[in-house]
């Protein structure tokens, strides 16, 4: 008796060695790969994953969670190995660089994009994700945040001050709401060399039509229209703290009332939601010449490379993840941070209900409202350069912008230093 328990056992073995028996040859397994390391985040993702499996029983899917300051790393080494997961949770900047490398599976992206309808995104978002031709997307949209000015409105109106409308009232509004000496500020807005700078200065310099690239490809860092932005932007941090200003220092200067207005990501609700007064937050864009609001859109990608069955299952994987039920889930994870950009997700019960978004549900809608608006550097009319990435990574606009306003150097001086860099850069790339 025992002898044929041992035989069972030797064959149930073999068999799982040989992937599972015949139950799970028909299985496909593909792999997902996230930046969500939080447990009740990766909660979220796997019960997701779980109902997705149920509906999909001949499909597996295997989470990879990432932590964020190793991710683009992550994708580099995995695709040098060849061993990239079908699917990633990708920003919409660093999938340029997956794209130029053509990392991304674009018939793939197009079928799922095809199957959901162009028409249940928000206008702008879209745009944000096409590819540098024009003729594809480098991913499908899943979430958003966006960047602008934040303001308490009791302080403004404590001063006698109207919602600022351009860049000539904001200046005002910070000028007559500093008090350096007893360390107040008009305004917090980042000056370190970090990639933050560089997205709250790329607002004013495109509200004024200057951008990194022109049509034809071209840097165009060093132009009348950028001086003056750089100029104005020197303005404003000399009524900002002194010194290098990153993330920590923006959002403890507005938190503590140290600076009753601040450059930030909608990642200030849930702390405004948690330790002060919704009602009392406001939001404006930079304009000048045009609205401009930095937007950063999550996307689901499918990579290229895969067999025909991996890449079938990615697709319907995503397909599942962007219906309105699941899409709601994946946002509420940051819920007020983490904007939808499926137009479903908002009349979702689970939405409607989040205390979060209820108690920002008017400033909510003006910042979904805001995604026609959104500019970002290297994006051109239907053209966004894949060599973007090149030049963020490389760090020389943060400099511009920290020698500018921390270093006291000249913009003209440092704009021109910028743009002999970056001709540089993009010519051995």
């Amino acid at each position: 008796m025992w002898k044929n328990k041992r035989v069972l056992l030797s064959a149930l073995v073999a068999c799982a060695l040989i992937s599972g028996c015949k139950q799970e040859d028909n299985a496909t397994t593909i792999e997902f790969m996230h930046s969500s390391v939080e447990q009740e985040r990766q909660a979220v993702i796997n019960q997701l994953i779980a109902e997705f499996e149920k509906e999909n029983p001949g499909i597996r899917v295997k989470p990879v969670p990432v932590e964020e300051d190793a991710y683009n790393t992550k994708v580099t080494t995995l695709a040098r190995s060849g061993s990239l997961p079908e699917v990633i949770e990708i920003s919409h900047d660093y999938a340029k660089v997956m794209d130029k490398e053509q990392l991304i599976d674009r018939d793939a992206v197009q079928q799922v994009i095809a199957g959901i309808g162009e028409g249940m995104f928000y206008d702008g978002v879209l745009r944000i994700v096409r590819t540098e031709d024009g003729k594809a997307w480098t991913g499908v949209p899943m979430s958003s945040w966006l960047q602008g000015v934040w303001y308490r409105k009791s302080a403004l109106a404590g001063a006698g001050l109207s919602e600022p409308t351009g860049w000539d009232s904001l200046l005002t509004a910070a000028a007559r709401l500093a008090n350096p000496a007893q360390k107040k500020y008009g305004i917090a807005l980042p000056t370190a060399e970090s990639v933050m700078t560089e997205q709250a200065f790329s607002q004013f310099a495109l509200s004024n039509g200057a951008n990194v690239f022109n049509a034809q490809g071209e840097i165009t860092l060093d132009t009348p229209e950028m001086r003056e932005a750089l100029n104005y932007y020197g303005k404003l941090a000399a009524l900002s703290m002194p010194g290098s200003n990153d993330v920590m220092e923006i959002k403890d200067a507005f938190m503590n009332g140290t600076a009753p207005m601040a450059i930030y990501s909608t990642y200030i609700l849930p702390a405004v939601f948690k330790e002060g007064d919704p009602k009392d937050l406001g939001f404006i864009v930079p304009t000048q010449k045009s609205s401009a609001v930095y937007g950063m859109v999550t996307s689901l990608t499918i990579t290229a490379g895969q067999s025909e069955e991996e890449t079938d299952a990615a697709e319907k994987f995503i397909a599942f993840m962007e219906q309105a039920p699941h899409a709601a889930q994946w946002v509420l994870m940051s819920p007020g941070a983490a904007l939808p950009v499926n137009k479903a997700v908002v009349d979702t019960p689970a939405y409607k209900a989040n205390p979060v978004i209820q108690a920002f549900s008017v400033l909510t809608n003006e910042l979904i409202a805001q995604y026609p608006n959104v500019q970002v550097f290297g994006s051109v009319g239907d053209k966004n350069f894949t060599r973007m990435g090149d030049v963020t990574g490389s760090g020389v606009i943060n400099e511009v912008v920290n020698s500018v306003t921390v270093g006291q150097q000249a913009p003209q001086s440092a704009l021109a230093k910028g743009q002999k860099r970056l001709v540089e850069l993009v010519q051995q790339h």
